[in-house]
């Protein structure tokens, strides 16, 4: 390895401690319901996602009802992805005109992005229209990364509350994952990335 790469782990490792606390303190805030300064510009958006879905997030879930949530939410994201991925063909932003997944291809896909492990059998731009890629994998990309988060602190809350009984709630957790923790990382890391020129 040569030096510039030597250098580049160094300077991420030095980054990644720096901002463990500050960021550790402020995801212990969102989760732990405090006031965070994003709440003020999110908040309605967070009340209105509430009334959406029909969530009661005053109620904590024990164990079951989090992980019967998680598994709900899980499965739906998996039948919403494999179902845009198998009718690409009829979908909008498909100028180039590619066909729908073959059924073996889309459930090899969607369970990867399911998972988080985003494992890629296909040639994306060749294979994948505008919709798809930002209707199905993107979106897959934020809420699995947000139901891993979920699971983190649910584990979290078990261990310190040492039963199973008040986990919080999923539904509170994901939203809150998304708005308050994900949303913001990306905008800072994208701002980050067109400074240094990427398109």
């Amino acid at each position: 390895m040569t030096l510039n790469g030597w250098l580049q782990i160094l300077v991420f490792f030095v980054l990644l401690v720096a901002i463990t606390p500050v960021l550790g303190r402020y995801m212990a805030r969102v989760y732990t319901g405090e006031r965070v300064f994003l709440a003020r510009l999110l908040g309605p958006f967070e009340r209105g996602i509430y009334r959406v879905i029909r969530a009661d997030v005053k109620r904590e879930q024990d164990w079951k009802s989090y992980a019967a949530s998680l598994i709900l939410f899980s499965l739906a994201g998996w039948l919403l992805l494999y179902l845009i991925l198998r009718t690409q063909t009829i979908h909008p932003f498909n100028p180039q005109g590619y066909h729908s997944m073959p059924w073996n291809v889309a459930v090899n896909t969607v369970t990867s992005f399911l998972t988080n492990t985003n494992w890629q059998y296909y040639g994306g731009e060749t294979t994948l229209s505008y919709f798809s890629q930002m209707a199905g994998l993107t979106v897959q990309n934020f809420v699995s990364a947000a139901v891993g988060i979920c699971v983190a602190v649910a584990l979290i809350r078990g261990i310190t509350g040492r039963s199973g009984k008040g986990l919080g709630n999923f539904w509170q957790d994901l939203v809150r994952t998304v708005l308050y923790v994900l949303l913001p990382i990306s905008i800072v890391g994208a701002l980050v990335l067109v400074s240094q020129g990427v398109i």
